[in-house]
């Protein structure tokens, strides 16, 4: 039995040997045919000088023409190819049950005291994604609800690359920190752990941007988003070994993640406004810039809207 094996792996060994020689012999052979041609042509160039070695320049005009061809042609597959693959990448990221999104956005709001072993990161972005655009819906909400004169395609553009920017900014910085700090996670899980913690963002703002007393919104800023934040804090210490890395990391992560709800309840529509007024310059009639009363009706229905949305989470 050993020998005959022995025996086959000779002969894979020499088949391929073979193979190579072959290849070579091709090679070689090939480049003799080439020569014989550029002698062939120098020798016509030689015996008639207006024939101008037409034969060589006809061999290679014909050769990059199908140089040519065949570039273009593998450029166009190559490129459909890329998309059906790029397509085929994305897919894992957005495959996944509406039951174990809610049960982690439900998580998010959870800090698990777990240190020893790394904790486990979903690598799936479909949830993140629904939540920056919920937080985009909630900022154009606010800004029709706050005395804001309503330019649709202003708002829309700068609520969606606020947010946007926010979590493809921070998670790629916290991404070049963790490898820094030597933590153990990949930009995919970066992105899904910040896209869930804007969870805690999305509840205090719809719910500050609908009640609007300035005591509930800090008491919301620390339990909702400080509850977030802690989740994430968590899942990174979990990941990173070394006190000091830890400190770095995470204190970043917490002092933007916080100051980033700060920034959207308090600062955002006075940048926003800022933006409208440089775009549309200052000087407007003063009787445009109506507060938007809210009618009663539309106050009763937010809110019952916001307990269903509560308990169906």
């Amino acid at each position: 039995g050993g020998s005959a094996v022995i025996d086959m792996e000779n002969m894979d060994d020499t088949s391929g040997s073979s193979f190579e020689d072959m290849g070579e012999m091709h090679q070689r052979m090939k480049e003799e045919e080439e020569e014989e041609a550029e002698g062939e042509a120098g020798a016509g160039e030689e015996e008639d000088g207006e024939f101008l070695g037409m034969k060589g320049l006809r061999g290679q005009l014909g050769r990059q023409v199908a140089d040519q061809m065949w570039q273009g042609g593998k450029r166009q597959a190559s490129r459909a190819f890329s998309l059906y693959a790029n397509i085929d990448i994305l897919r894992p990221y957005f495959d996944v049950e509406p039951v174990q999104v809610r049960a982690r956005l439900l998580e998010s709001m959870i800090p698990v005291k777990m240190i020893n072993f790394p904790q486990k990161i979903a690598g799936e972005l479909y949830g993140p994604l629904m939540l920056v655009f919920t937080l985009v819906a909630i900022l154009l909400h606010g800004m029709k609800t706050s005395d804001t004169i309503i330019r649709e395609g202003t708002l829309m553009g700068t609520a969606i690359g606020t947010c946007f920017g926010y979590w493809l900014g921070v998670s790629s910085f916290m991404y070049f920190l963790a490898y820094l700090c030597n933590a153990q996670i990949t930009m995919v899980q970066m992105l899904s752990l910040l896209g869930y913690g804007l969870f805690g963002h999305c509840i205090t703002l719809l719910v500050t941007y609908n009640i609007h007393f300035h005591s509930l919104f800090y008491i919301f800023w620390l339990v909702v988003g400080g509850l977030s934040t802690l989740r994430m804090v968590a899942v990174l210490v979990s990941r990173t070994v070394g006190h000091t890395q830890r400190l770095i990391l995470c204190g970043t992560l917490a002092a933007l993640h916080m100051l980033f709800l700060l920034y959207l309840h308090f600062a955002y529509h006075k940048v926003v406004e800022g933006i409208l007024d440089t775009l549309e310059g200052p000087n407007m009639p003063p009787f445009q810039r109506v507060a938007r009363d809210i009618p009663v009706v539309s106050n009763a229905v937010s809110n019952t809207t916001a307990k269903a949305i509560a308990l169906t989470l």
